[in-house]
């Protein structure tokens, strides 16, 4: 296709730097506009920047959202539709589906109201009430916040105790720390299986036949301990749309065309021999798992989401094995120290002993006068990917282009995968759910 105008546009954190990189290397026009002021450095270098992205509306021919605003007076699902109602084409939400995101119960609703399986959960405003349902029916829960609160991921907490005595221990002490701001929170019965995340991408009337399956690793440490972060890594395969993807999405693709929702949409399961149990929906792209999807797409990333956001039936080609991601952090991921965060990552070099660049992406990164550097407060500059025909093959390709990066005090997973590999791909298969 001839060169296209893409505007992209973060409208909290800068979670899209990769993708617009992508795009704009593949010789696309492209503007990319930051609103929060500390990160405006970031992807310095390598995109062109936008300083008001309303202004550029008319010039783009797609916009792309990257988040929903949680905790904003307005999301981007608003404004995404209002931009579709003026004839433009978004890749981005709807008030309904930023709700998914925003409300556990919400989702849960439309989820029951569309015949989909879910796990008994309970919705509490008031930490005694909660506490006084676990004392009643005990058996492990998993507590998930609600409201502005939902995405300081140490809050989320899995119990183990089959009494749910821990449960209570938790919800008391978050009653003293954080009752002031935790207004609500579900408890979720503990459903024990594979995690694993389902993505489809929609254009406004359907989902496209590739389905991305993929494995998130939350925790900090190897051996999924420590506190919960954003993301440590991801694995995933491509594959069509079978059994985990009929009975989850399958199921709402009229609602969510309904909604004229277009965009990268993921619902997060436990599946076991007994059934699939959906947990929460990410209505909008997921970090670092679109640097991972980019890296797995073997066609056209800008054409496939011009078509997309028009609403065409885009030609995807995919990788046809499996893929892994691995984020590399700085101190004081994933807490918020500024004086640490100065001594030991603030600009620091991102140096590399290869002239390669394959399977780097970036996330909180800038390059000046030819360097990479990071940028931003987060301590996320980059993410390193390898794809192979097995997941221990694309694991080795991965950690060994890791092997070539060189950031002082830098730290990452090196385990991604391994869940794969140790058993998890043979349940799947075993309970009938890896399909075509």
């Amino acid at each position: 296709m001839d060169a296209a105008r893409f505007l992209f546009v973060s409208a909290d954190a800068a979670l899209i730097t990769d993708l617009a990189w992508q795009v704009h290397r593949e010789g696309h026009d492209v503007k990319y506009y930051i609103e929060a002021e500390s990160d405006r450095e970031i992807g310095d270098g390598f995109v062109p920047k936008a300083d008001d992205w309303r202004a550029e509306v008319d010039w783009a021919d797609v916009i792309i959202f990257d988040d929903i605003w949680v905790g904003s007076d307005i999301g981007t699902g608003a404004l995404a539709a209002e931009l579709r109602e003026e004839g433009k084409a978004v890749v981005g939400g709807t008030p309904n589906t930023d709700h998914l995101e925003e409300d556990r119960g919400y989702a849960m609703e439309v989820l029951e109201a569309h015949g989909v399986n879910t796990v008994e959960h309970h919705i509490f405003h008031d930490f005694d009430e909660g506490i006084r349902h676990v004392q009643e029916n005990p058996v492990p829960y998993v507590i998930k916040p609600l409201g502005e609160v939902q995405n300081v991921k140490r809050l989320l907490y899995v119990g183990s105790e089959d009494d749910g005595s821990d449960v209570v221990d938790v919800l008391e002490a978050y009653k003293k720390a954080w009752g002031h701001r935790m207004k609500g929170f579900q408890l979720q019965r503990k459903v024990e299986g594979v995690e694993v995340a389902i993505c489809g991408f929609f254009n406004g009337n359907e989902f496209i036949d590739q389905v991305n399956f993929n494995f998130e690793h939350k925790k900090l440490f190897p051996g999924n301990i420590g506190p919960s972060t954003g993301e440590m890594g991801t694995s995933m395969f491509w594959a069509g749309q079978n059994k985990l993807f009929t009975e989850t999405f399958g199921k709402i693709e009229g609602w969510l065309a309904d909604e004229g929702y277009v965009g990268s949409i993921d619902i997060n399961c436990i599946v076991n021999e007994n059934g699939i149990y959906p947990l929460e929906f990410t209505p909008r792209f997921g970090y670092p798992t679109i640097a991972l999807q980019e890296e797995s797409i073997e066609s056209s990333t800008g054409e496939f989401f011009y078509d997309l956001a028009h609403g065409n039936d885009p030609e995807l080609e995919v990788h046809n094995g499996y893929q892994i991601a691995v984020r590399v952090v700085l101190p004081p991921f994933p807490f918020d120290d500024e004086k640490t965060y100065d001594e030991n990552s603030r600009n620091a070099a991102v140096v590399f002993e290869t002239e390669g660049r394959d399977g780097i992406h970036i996330e909180d990164a800038k390059k000046v006068d030819g360097q990479w550097r990071v940028a931003g407060d987060n301590g996320m500059p980059i993410v390193v990917t390898g794809k192979g025909e097995t997941m221990q093959a694309a694991r080795q390709q991965a950690y060994d282009r890791i092997d070539d990066v060189v950031m002082p005090n830098m730290y990452y997973r090196d385990d991604i995968g391994e869940r794969w590999v140790d058993g998890d791909g043979d349940r799947l298969l075993a309970w009938g759910y890896l399909g075509p």
